[in-house]
């Protein structure tokens, strides 16, 4: 952990960090107050607005933006927060650092559901144990505007292939037995966020709403990771070799 989030503290409890272990995901309320997610709602949009022709940041579930904190000092400003990566590493137990940010905008009208999947089997991390991400609503998200869904305990399967976030049956035609494992919808105000495990299984609805869904997701990883060779669009341009640890200046300690 960093001497700043170090000094910070998080804003969970003990039931809060049991809860995230044991299930693979946790809600925590107000990481940020209400007019300040509004107003990182606002910086966001702007970014999305100015990098509209980013080869990476479109498809048919939504809009994504990666490492937004590299190229916008307000982005960084949001996603270098310490109290996000000060919760981070009080839930994961071990030292993180940043393996990306990204901004996620369902558009009104044409929005579709983010199918079940798991984020670890994307990353060419050698599947470290503790990949964490806090994804925070920078606007009311009741479950009409693309909300998250969680299955509790999928994140203890941990030798799942990549899935297809398109197609509703990807990830339960490898597992099975998820079909009949409890979810659990958790619709957020702004401000409020969710940390939920790299494996544990989630998707997103639909915004069926007239007006934008933002979500700001910042991801950590264990802070050891080494580069595993997997193609990947954020580590491809940096030449990394395999077996070599994530460099500090591109994904800084948490």
């Amino acid at each position: 952990m960093s001497n700043l989030a170090a000094a910070v503290e998080s804003p969970i409890t003990e039931d809060m960090v049991s809860s995230y272990r044991r299930d693979g995901f946790v809600r925590v309320r107000g990481m940020a107050g209400r007019e300040q997610a509004l107003a990182w709602g606002k910086t966001a949009q702007a970014f999305a607005a100015n990098h509209r022709d980013d080869d990476c940041c479109n498809n048919n579930v939504f809009n994504q933006y990666v490492n937004a904190w590299r190229d916008d000092p307000a982005m960084a400003a949001i996603t270098r927060d310490p109290r996000i990566a000060a919760t981070a590493t009080r839930l994961a137990g071990v030292p993180l650092r940043l393996w990306h940010d990204q901004i996620l905008i369902k558009t009104p009208g044409k929005s579709v559901a983010t199918e079940l999947h798991q984020d670890q089997p994307y990353w060419p991390h050698d599947h470290r144990p503790n990949p964490i991400s806090m994804w925070i609503a920078l606007c009311d998200v009741p479950v009409e505007r693309g909300c998250m869904t969680f299955i509790p305990g999928s994140h203890r399967h941990t030798d799942l292939a990549p899935q297809d976030f398109n197609d509703a049956g990807s990830l339960l035609a490898m597992c099975p037995e998820l079909n009949w494992d409890t979810r659990v919808t958790v619709p957020l105000r702004a401000g409020d966020c969710t940390f939920h495990h790299g494996r544990c299984a989630h998707m997103a609805t639909p915004n069926l709403t007239d007006d934008p869904r933002v979500a700001h997701v910042v991801i950590f990883i264990d802070a050891d990771t080494p580069y595993d060779g997997q193609p990947h669009p954020v580590t491809e341009p940096l030449g990394l070799t395999v077996g070599q640890t994530l460099p500090d200046e591109m994904f800084p300690p948490a």
